[in-house]
């Protein structure tokens, strides 16, 4: 990658990943996409975070009470993950535990996503962007109460030079080139999670390829029937 290129292309080696507030009492109040959806995008984005490397901090508003606790499939799938717990406030950002330990990592770009997507990502992105981080925001990770509140949300963070992206979007540009050792790890993530019809992609091309290296396995004319 160019130095041009980083300057407004994401660079691995200097993102945290901030999950927030993906708690199981807090997706019952999503209603602007399918929560099977928000959930796979979200075990992604832990995912993607494993794979490359990337710091990864949670934190959940009163998991003991009614907003239920984070889904598992976070920490189980980054095992390394930083759980910054808080006292009740709203925003993350209010925490200084929390600030701090995005500090800790010298890292400058943040890959956020948090459920409600109108406060639990946008409060701690647009604080990010005033301490001078450069920050993404996961809209599709995220979920919210409605529709109309995702559309101004999204407004108000670009406004606020919040840059909004999708899971697929955010993989893609993390992983950067397909000509890399673990490139069919992405393939299966694009699959798993974000398109699952990405499925029936690589299983035409594999078929493709089996009929190079070992022929065709249906006699499409008489020209190909074995001769007696």
């Amino acid at each position: 990658m160019s130095s041009n290129q980083e300057e407004v292309m994401i660079h691995p080696d200097d993102v945290v990943m901030l999950l927030i507030d993906h708690q199981s009492g807090l997706f019952n109040l999503v209603k602007d996409m399918p929560v099977a959806d928000l959930r796979r995008n979200v075990t992604a984005l832990a995912k993607v975070a494993t794979l490359l490397k990337i710091p990864v901090i949670t934190t959940a508003s009163v998991p003991d009470g009614p907003n239920g606790p984070l889904i598992p499939e976070i920490h189980e799938f980054a095992p390394h993950a930083r759980f910054v717990p808080r006292q009740g406030q709203i925003n993350a950002w209010d925490v200084p535990e929390f600030v701090d330990a995005i500090k800790e990592t010298g890292r400058h770009t943040l890959v956020i996503a948090g459920t409600l997507t109108s406060v639990c990502l946008a409060f701690p992105a647009i604080c990010a962007v005033r301490a001078c981080y450069r920050v993404y925001a996961v809209v599709d990770a995220s979920g919210n109460w409605s529709q109309m509140a995702t559309d101004l949300t999204v407004a108000r963070l670009v406004h606020a030079n919040v840059i909004p992206v999708d899971t697929f979007a955010i993989i893609a540009e993390l992983q950067q080139a397909w000509n890399r050792p673990d490139a069919m790890e992405f393939a299966n993530l694009f699959a798993d999670h974000m398109m699952p019809n990405y499925r029936l992609l690589m299983e035409s091309y594999g078929k493709a390829q089996s009929v190079v290296t070992q022929g065709r396995e249906t006699v499409m004319d008489a020209a190909d029937s074995p001769k007696n």
